[in-house]
């Protein structure tokens, strides 16, 4: 893929805004941070790459699989550690934007939750603790839900926007490739297309860590291999029966991780195919040169 590198500003400002820390310096030399100066790339295209010198937030429209798609998005930022907040935009558009507020919140007790109209103008001043210079973030979600129209407000840019269709929760695609765009006294801010899918690879501790409340019940099962099905001393089910734990979550729980555990050895095969045929092509090479 080609690269269009525009010249590099390693000003003291330039350095901060691309997020870099004091401590970076003492990871390489003079020299070496004179030839390789540190860049971000700001736009991924199949045309090629542009490239200029983490909090994630994730946008859904209010309906009935807000909280399947959200705990996707929320279990790959706890793999990443990065730090997921859900914003439930276009709070205008409803006369109970509470409910889906509650809703977002039920997905996990450690995720800052809030319900906003994004072209309102006290939304800048809400998110202003995760607009810190140095700092990234990255609106993703379905199309239509208001990324570009947050990206719009943190960085003054003018992307195209437009709506969600009420049917079926999907929208246009405004936004074909990732952007990050720089502010002058803020934060990097990355304007991404909308998924429509999202699969969970290699992202197991995301997973247990989004559902620890039902990890920590399973350490209290009877028995150590208890599936949650109706093994005695289960404390999981204990606790769906006294109504601590809804089913459903546990349902959620257990597809995520199977599908997680899935793709994982997909990929897994998958890598070992790819070694395995590289080896045997530089079998083959080495062959041919000692034929020679």
């Amino acid at each position: 893929m080609a690269s269009d590198q525009t010249p590099q500003d390693t000003s003291p400002d330039r350095l901060r805004q691309l997020g870099w820390q004091p401590f970076f310096a003492t990871q390489t030399d003079t020299e070496e941070s004179a030839a390789h100066p540190p860049v971000r790339v700001t736009e991924v295209h199949r045309s090629g790459l542009t490239a200029l010198g983490a909090t994630l937030t994730v946008d859904l429209p209010p309906n009935e699989e807000i909280t399947v798609r959200l705990e996707r998005y929320v279990a790959l930022a706890f793999e990443a550690d990065v730090e997921p907040v859900i914003l439930v935009t276009k709070a205008d558009q409803t006369e109970t934007p509470e409910d889906f507020e509650r809703e977002a919140q039920a997905i996990s007790p450690r995720v800052i939750v809030m319900t906003l109209n994004a072209k309102a103008p006290e939304t800048a001043e809400r998110l202003a603790p995760w607009a810190k210079p140095g700092q990234t973030v990255a609106f993703v979600g379905t199309s239509g839900v208001g990324k570009s129209t947050l990206t719009n407000l943190m960085t003054g840019a003018n992307a195209e926007t437009s709506d969600i269709r009420l049917d079926d929760a999907r929208g246009r695609h405004t936004t074909r490739h990732r952007q990050l765009h720089l502010t002058p006294n803020g934060p990097a801010v990355l304007d991404t297309p909308g998924m429509r899918e999202l699969q969970l690879t290699d992202a197991a501790a995301g997973v247990s860590e989004l559902f620890d409340d039902i990890e920590t019940l399973a350490t209290q099962c009877k028995f150590r291999n208890c599936a949650h099905e109706g093994e005695p001393g289960c404390a999981v089910q204990a606790a769906i029966a006294d109504g601590t734990l809804d089913s459903a979550r546990l349902d959620r729980y257990n597809k995520l991780a199977r599908e997680d555990e899935l793709n994982t050895a997909t990929l897994a095969e998958r890598r070992e195919k790819q070694r395995s045929t590289t080896k045997l092509h530089k079998r083959i090479q080495g062959a041919k040169k000692n034929r020679r």
